[in-house]
């Protein structure tokens, strides 16, 4: 409709509503884990995870032919995309609503018995409530997520801004951008399969430490030198596949069963957040200082995070 009408605030309306199906879209990775046997709980998250590559590769190059049908219907070709968008919302709703059934998450409570629940099924708790509730692993899960995702959203937003004051053609920072997405899903299953073999801090800890290697090789990269950017992109992609499916699976199995749906709900608000800040901060970074300024930041921010999950893990070795 706000493209039929020529509106940008029927489009901010929209695109607020497209922004929290995609935030319950991502939230369905936890489905994965609920009936996941605890040993392949990491590999559940990651398969769902994986499955958002296919979105991710095959949607930009459905906005063309979605715009000629738009077309043949009489409508303007920016229309076609987001038509094409409400018919897969609208078919995911009903395989979710037809299959879907019973709700994993109402089978794993009904496992449990009462002697191992803090409250009943149907007890909900605030979100402060929930944060006390949670184990050190829990809270350490919950801030990994958060900032593998901050720094992910503030250094990937700046990257094709960086590209453009270089001259670099839109073909070749679409390319950058591209190569990053791909790595943000398609390692999904290796990580999971590792955090599953070698535990979820030392994955959460690899993830921060790609992280720190992404920033420092994008941030030290001339605006013009794409294959670095690239990889630095790349690097980035696979630093937040890895702290997103050990920090879901160590949330998962580190909340109570009763809480899991308020802890992993906290979570992904603090991810969004963060998120949000991390993109609005990385601006400000590159406006008053520098894109290198940025990768440096962003490095730095993850180090505590790095400390945090080395520091765990020799605690569990001991």
């Amino acid at each position: 409709c706000a493209v039929v009408l020529g509106s940008w605030q029927v489009l901010l309306v929209a695109l607020v509503l497209f922004g929290a199906a995609s935030s319950a879209n991502l939230a369905a990775r936890y489905a994965g884990a609920d009936l996941a046997h605890p040993h392949r709980r990491a590999r559940s998250v990651a398969l769902v995870v994986w499955a958002a590559t296919i979105g991710a590769v095959a949607g930009p190059n459905l906005a063309d032919p979605a715009g000629q049908v738009a077309v043949r219907l009489g409508l303007p070709v920016g229309a076609g995309p987001y038509l094409f968008s409400a018919l897969l919302f609208g078919l995911a709703a009903v395989v979710v609503l037809r299959f879907l059934r019973p709700d994993p998450l109402t089978i794993a409570q009904s496992a449990v018995t009462p002697a191992h629940c803090t409250g009943g099924v149907g007890d909900t708790k605030g979100s402060a409530a929930v944060w006390r509730a949670l184990p050190a692993a829990g809270k350490l899960a919950v801030g990994g997520v958060t900032l593998c995702h901050m720094a992910m959203v503030g250094l990937m937003s700046m990257t094709p801004v960086h590209m453009d004051h270089a001259g670099s053609s839109l073909r070749v920072v679409g390319l950058v951008i591209s190569l990053h997405v791909a790595a943000m899903y398609v390692a999904s299953p290796l990580f999971g399969w590792m955090a599953d073999r070698l535990g979820r801090v030392p994955v959460l800890a690899i993830g921060a430490a790609l992280v720190v290697a992404a920033s420092g090789i994008a941030g030290m990269a001339p605006s013009h030198d794409a294959p670095q950017l690239a990889a630095g992109l790349a690097l980035l992609g696979f630093g937040w596949s890895a702290g997103l499916v050990a920090g879901s699976a160590l949330l998962t199995e580190s909340a109570a069963v009763t809480d899991r749906p308020a802890a992993q709900g906290l979570s992904d608000l603090c991810m969004n957040v963060g998120g949000a800040l991390g993109g609005v901060t990385a601006g400000v970074v590159v406006t008053a200082w520098s894109y290198a300024t940025l990768g440096l930041l962003v490095g730095f921010t993850a180090l505590p995070l790095l400390a945090a999950c080395l520091f765990t893990s020799l605690q569990r070795v001991r």
